[in-house]
């Protein structure tokens, strides 16, 4: 199941590379035009385009566009098979816990959903959080027959809150972070939050250190009065 694994990795590192080379052709042929998030959202209040948001639900249920329809090109996967479930395991390991990434698989039915809502004549802005689903879903449908499709550089990521009309509790910035790295304020973009906000903001994340800090101090006491008091048992 390891070797499976990792011929499974290596043949995702060529397709990747892959991808990135026909995505770069079809910007530079114009067949998928290039928007800023702040060209972007000129673009959706001043001639109705639709912004089509293909990021998984983790991150489309802490801030979204407004008015922004939501059919996710790659979404958690719920698969619980031993393949799957190892590539959650590695992924959790090799820094899941940190940055509260989860394993995402395809979404077979986001062909036809886009299909069922968008006829092949409009124009689409397509988003997701840091701009690579995204060219990957305007590939996709630039080869199911839409022509008027646009990509937003860089993803929702690069959005300052001006650029687009925000819905959720979060900034559209945070929208992609998660775990250890957010709770404790250490993602880039907390820093910079953090930087324009001052102490108050940086002391909120310095008591969750410190309380982090001493959670693990007690479990560690814990763990060796246990120990001793094992050992005791055994010695009786």
């Amino acid at each position: 199941m390891v070797a499976e694994t990792d011929d499974y990795d290596l043949k995702q590192m060529k397709d990747m590379a892959a991808a990135r080379k026909r995505w770069d052709s079809l910007i530079r042929e114009g067949k998928i035009k290039v928007l800023t998030p702040r060209e972007a959202g000129y673009a959706i209040q001043l001639s109705d385009k639709t912004l089509l948001d293909v990021r998984p639900a983790v991150e489309r249920n802490k801030a979204w566009v407004k008015g922004s329809t939501w059919i996710p090109i790659f979404d958690v996967d719920g698969n619980l098979d031993a393949g799957t479930l190892y590539r959650k395991v590695t992924n959790f390991v090799m820094g899941g816990w940190w940055s509260g990434a989860p394993t995402v698989a395809y979404n077979k039915q986001f062909l036809s959903k886009v299909e069922e809502k968008f006829p092949k004549e409009a124009d689409l802005i397509v988003a997701c959080q840091k701009g690579l689903r995204s060219l990957a879903a305007c590939e996709l449908l630039y080869n199911s027959g839409y022509g008027n499709l646009f990509w937003v550089q860089g993803g929702l990521e690069a959005a300052e809150e001006e650029d687009l009309a925000r819905e959720g509790l979060q900034p559209l910035k945070f929208a992609g972070i998660g775990g250890v790295s957010e709770f404790l304020g250490w993602t880039d973009q907390q820093r910079a939050a953090a930087a324009r906000e001052g102490w108050g903001y940086r002391l909120v994340f310095s008591a969750r250190l410190v309380g982090l800090i001493l959670i693990a101090d007690a479990l560690f006491v814990g763990a060796q009065q246990v120990g001793r008091y094992l050992q005791e048992l055994r010695s009786h």
